[in-house]
């Protein structure tokens, strides 16, 4: 069942999402961005506050780098199709599992990112969660 509401178009917006932003880091890389993402919208704190939608968590102003380059434009494939379903559908896996944040240093990753402490790396990207008492929402289970 699903943890955000979503239609087809919101589907095929987050499946562009997963393949711009992580492409390149496979199946888990993609269902990590996919996981982020989905906590966002269901957090309601920090930057993410007043976030309902898979279309607002994705044109947030200056959330994610993919949406103003090309590569986001294009046509969602049915394989990211699929990983997002799961994002929606409350599938979390670590490091992604309570994280709002993540981006792609050039080199190691810093211990704390928007003053949140880093969970891990998974190959180019690190993740970040919030402490709980910035946002106990995102620790909440299904």
């Amino acid at each position: 069942m699903a943890v955000v509401r979503a239609r087809q178009s919101d589907i095929d917006l987050l499946a562009r999402l997963l393949r711009a932003e992580a492409e390149g880091e496979g199946e888990k890389g993609m269902m990590l961005v996919g996981n982020v993402g989905i906590n966002r919208i269901r957090a309601n704190c920090s930057d993410f506050i007043g976030l309902r939608t898979i279309p607002q968590m994705v044109f947030q102003p200056h959330a994610f780098e993919a949406t103003t380059k090309g590569y986001f434009y294009q046509r969602a494939r049915e394989s990211e199709r699929r990983l997002a379903r799961r994002s929606v559908n409350g599938e979390r896996q670590w490091p992604g599992k309570f994280s709002l944040w993540y981006f792609r240093p050039q080199g190691n990753c810093p211990p704390t990112w928007y003053d949140q402490p880093l969970v891990a790396r998974y190959k180019l990207h690190c993740f970040y969660q919030p402490t709980a008492e910035l946002c106990q929402s995102v620790y909440t289970t299904f």
